[in-house]
């Protein structure tokens, strides 16, 4: 693995922050071709347990795997710099939209659909990639055709959180530690394991401990604080905070609980929540900076930066808190037949989550197939960098949008 600079993990995770279109499942495909594939900062099997990790872990999806590749690359300061890369063009954007006031109509704006074309191409091929290196057997693959199939079948984020539970079982059976097959750790893993080792030092283990206290000391604590002062700074904090800790799923999931946070209280009407939410539709990076737009709505600048730091500090919280001890964990010779299965559940969950939402939401017509077909041979054989496939997206778009 190439050594990392802070500076690296900003500028690149601030790259997919202004090219990473299409909710969180594009962008862990995004992820997947620039840390995985281009930068080579992290191999398929360890990225496949990141994400595996954060399945089971509540909060912004994309983010929280950003987050600890950061963390895994640079410690806590590579987690802060992955963080703000990821999600500040959004964040900003969506405050300025706020301040300005003005609604958006971008449902029917052809430059919108193409970019939803270019995260079907996107996710299309982190499929193919991390199938052909996870599920690349008889075993796995049949693991993760289940996967799809009751994922789709049973819609649910807890669905998911027990498939991967399941798998884990069954690949504790079926994968033993004393196995000479897919169980056995790779060598691009054992390269990964040896520069991460640090993340499992006493110093971090301290610092992931008390990550996991500060995530439900706030979590608990916050409402009865709010209840004893009532402020508006101290009541932001409380909902947010709440909203980033108890979501499953992330993406579209939150809409619902900020809209009963919001709404119901006089924080702002269904018009503008819904007038912000259409507008992070429009954007690339974490729906969650949704946030954002409700914040300054509230209160201002200052409103947008607390309602930003508070959804997103419980997937902190949690991602350092686990990690530490999950790098230590799945070296385990028991625990590598778990995350075997596990890894081809993910993706099953990702190959579901191609055709609902991405392929259902977005490919309508011949038209549709013919441009998410040519932005993926784009990416895939003529090898052109994702914020050029983007553009090439929004330019179909804008000409399918004309037909």
């Amino acid at each position: 693995m190439k050594q990392v600079t802070w500076l690296q993990i900003l500028i690149v995770s601030f790259q997919l922050g202004l090219t990473s279109f299409g909710g969180p499942v594009a962008h862990l495909g995004y992820f997947h071709e620039k840390y995985v594939k281009r930068k080579q900062w992290i191999d398929e099997h360890s990225y496949a347990d990141l994400v595996a990790l954060c399945q089971f872990l509540p909060g912004p999806a994309s983010s929280k795997v950003g987050i600890g590749i950061g963390f895994m690359c640079g410690g806590v300061l590579g987690a802060i710099m992955a963080w703000i890369g990821f999600t500040l063009p959004s964040a900003a954007v969506l405050a300025v939209f706020a301040y300005l006031s003005q609604g958006m109509d971008s449902g029917s704006a052809g430059w919108l659909h193409g970019l939803k074309l270019a995260a079907v191409a996107i996710v299309v091929q982190a499929v193919w990639g991390m199938g052909k290196s996870l599920a690349p057997d008889k075993g796995r693959a049949t693991i993760a055709i289940l996967t799809a199939a009751i994922s789709l079948l049973v819609p649910s984020t807890y669905t998911q959180v027990l498939l991967l539970i399941s798998a884990g079982i069954v690949g504790l059976l079926l994968y033993k530690p004393n196995s000479s097959g897919p169980s056995s750790k790779p060598d691009s893993e054992q390269a990964l394991l040896g520069t991460t080792s640090a993340l499992s030092s006493p110093l971090y283990k301290k610092l992931a401990i008390c990550c996991l206290i500060a995530f439900f000391v706030l979590l608990f604590a916050l409402p009865l604080l709010r209840s004893i002062y009532p402020n508006i700074w101290l009541a932001m904090f409380d909902s947010f905070y709440r909203t980033g800790a108890l979501v499953f799923g992330g993406g579209h999931v939150v809409l619902p609980l900020l809209e009963q946070e919001m709404v119901p209280t006089g924080w702002l009407g269904k018009e503008q929540f819904l007038a912000g939410y259409g507008a992070a539709q429009a954007i690339p990076g974490p729906l969650f900076t949704f946030a954002s737009y409700l914040g300054f709505m509230i209160h201002g600048w200052t409103g947008a930066v607390v309602a930003t730091l508070s959804i997103f500090l419980p997937a902190f919280l949690l991602v350092m808190g686990a990690l530490p001890f999950w790098n230590q964990l799945r070296s385990h010779p028991h625990t590598r037949g778990a995350l075997t299965a596990i890894n081809a559940a993910v993706v099953g969950i990702l190959l579901a989550a191609l055709y609902d939402p991405v392929w259902t939401s977005t490919v309508k017509t011949p038209a549709d197939f013919v441009l998410a077909l040519f932005l993926y041979g784009a990416l895939l054989f003529w090898k052109l960098p994702s914020w050029c496939v983007v553009a090439l997206s929004i330019v179909g778009g804008m000409l399918l949008g004309a037909l």
